[in-house]
């Protein structure tokens, strides 16, 4: 039989019926000996031996408690034992882990020493959050928030850093000693000239004005308010289509912060994209279609579903094998029963070169395709001929359909060579106006104008502007 006992913050805590349960004869096992909790046990004059030499021999949080459970369910192979630990047990993880074991196991919850640290602060709520300072792990917490066991230098400085992380280090904070509590900067948690097992940080509500720091469910609040009726006279009159080309503009600007390399411009962009998504889910939860929260519960469930080589039971060596499982988890999560329904299924809104290629890279994987690069470079030739006739004929409708069979054909070669055809196109776009603007460039240093040179002049320049190019790349 196991008696798992809380004893509370201090010595006159210890639960009414405990004190029998000690006296009994049972085997008495404190967590630690060190804590003024501890006091109330030593005062009914029973032995009693302490885990504290376990805390030496544990190489993280999660292992102490695991050795902590096991010398417990050890001993009480041999007879029946009551387990004590600090604060309540509903906040020690080994107490937890005994629990979980132990069938029938009795127990006394004891008083919570987050209870006492809000108390201390007088920080009061209905809703709080509280975290040991040993496991401080997972994201952010709501608030109000108290952090206990901050027992020592080592651990309040692994507070500070994840706290200041969370809510920033200018945000307002309580110290709580001894019962007694301090207001202070999150950035001084760390700065005690001593610590116990009393220490604890509480940090209040934060209004939204005064956060420098903020999660998904900020975001979320921050576009309510705006669309609210006394929000943003703009914000409140937008819809799903009159925003879908903010979207693909902060999409493109995310791709350029990419391509520069610049880590401040990818964040800054990275969160307009982010704010685009959100704006979509707050204009249909406000039609009652679905929510933020689907918005995220929709997209964790596809991730899952889809890489099923690391959450269920396919299997995946290389890059190319998760994708294959990617495309195939997909199929089915859509629906798709036909290869009309894969190859229908690509975004119109696609830039043209890229939808070319997806369309027919989809079609491939049913045998419908070229035998290789050679063939489809052939069909080049046949389309080219056939747009230079329908020039030579002058119909604008023929010209045109002519133009994008030659552009298809050419995404065709270009895909079974192994190239992005958009990455490639945009490349060479840019290419060609470096090389236009080192043109301009070198007419310009002669003191002539671009407009009035002959074509062999131009192309001469051209030529002299290409190789300074070529030798900066």
């Amino acid at each position: 039989m196991i008696t798992v006992i809380g004893l509370g913050c201090e010595p006159s805590d210890l639960p009414r019926g405990a004190a029998e349960v000690l006296r009994s004869g049972v085997k008495v096992i404190l967590r630690t000996g060190e804590t003024p909790a501890a006091e109330g046990v030593r005062a009914l004059g029973v032995c009693f031996e302490t885990l504290d030499y376990i805390y030496e021999a544990s190489r993280n949080f999660d292992t102490l408690n695991k050795k902590l459970a096991a010398a417990v369910l050890s001993a009480a192979k041999e007879g029946d034992v009551a387990y004590c630990v600090d604060g309540s047990v509903t906040e020690d993880v080994s107490a937890q882990l005994v629990l979980r074991r132990a069938k029938g196991a009795k127990v006394f919850c004891g008083a919570s020493k987050a209870d006492r640290a809000f108390a201390a602060a007088k920080v009061f709520s209905r809703s709080r959050t509280v975290r040991s300072a040993y496991a401080l792990e997972g994201e952010r917490p709501l608030l109000p928030l108290a952090v206990y066991d901050v027992d020592c230098d080592l651990i309040a400085g692994d507070v500070k850093l994840k706290l200041c992380d969370w809510f920033g280090d200018e945000a307002d904070a309580f110290f709580v000693e001894g019962g007694k509590a301090e207001k202070i900067k999150l950035y001084e948690a760390d700065r005690r000239k001593k610590y116990d097992s009393t220490c604890a940080v509480v940090i209040g509500e934060i209004p939204l004005l005064k956060r420098t720091r903020f999660d998904f469910s900020d975001l979320v609040e921050i576009l309510r308010l705006l669309r609210a009726p006394d929000g943003c006279p703009w914000d409140r009159v937008q819809t799903h289509e009159s925003i879908c080309k903010n979207m693909i503009e902060e999409a493109y600007e995310l791709v350029d912060a990419v391509e520069s390399g610049d880590d401040s411009k990818i964040c800054e962009e990275a969160g307009d994209v982010l704010m685009q998504g959100a704006f979509h889910a707050v204009l249909a939860e406000e039609r009652g279609a679905f929510t933020p929260e689907d918005v995220l519960s929709d997209v964790c469930r596809k991730l899952i579903f889809r890489h099923s080589h690391i959450f269920g039971k396919d299997k995946a060596e290389s890059a190319d094998g998760a994708l294959s499982v990617w495309e195939k988890n997909k199929t089915v999560e859509k629906g798709q029963k036909t290869a009309s329904d894969t190859v229908r299924d690509v975004p119109k809104v696609f830039p043209a070169a890229m939808r070319a290629q997806k369309a027919a890279k989809r079609a491939a994987k049913y045998g419908y395709d070229f035998k290789d690069v050679s063939e489809a470079a052939q069909k080049v030739k046949e389309e080219l001929s056939e747009l230079l006739e329908a020039i030579a004929e002058g119909k604008e409708a023929h010209i045109s359909e002519e133009t994008g069979d030659l552009l298809f054909s050419a995404v065709n070669v270009g895909r079974l060579a192994g190239a992005d055809c958009e990455e490639s196109l945009q490349k060479s776009t840019q290419k060609f106006i470096d090389r236009f603007c080192a043109t301009e460039s070198l007419i310009l240093a002669d003191g002539k104008d671009m407009k009035k040179l002959s074509a062999d002049e131009m192309w001469a320049y051209y030529e002299r502007a290409k190789k300074e190019y070529d030798k900066r790349r």
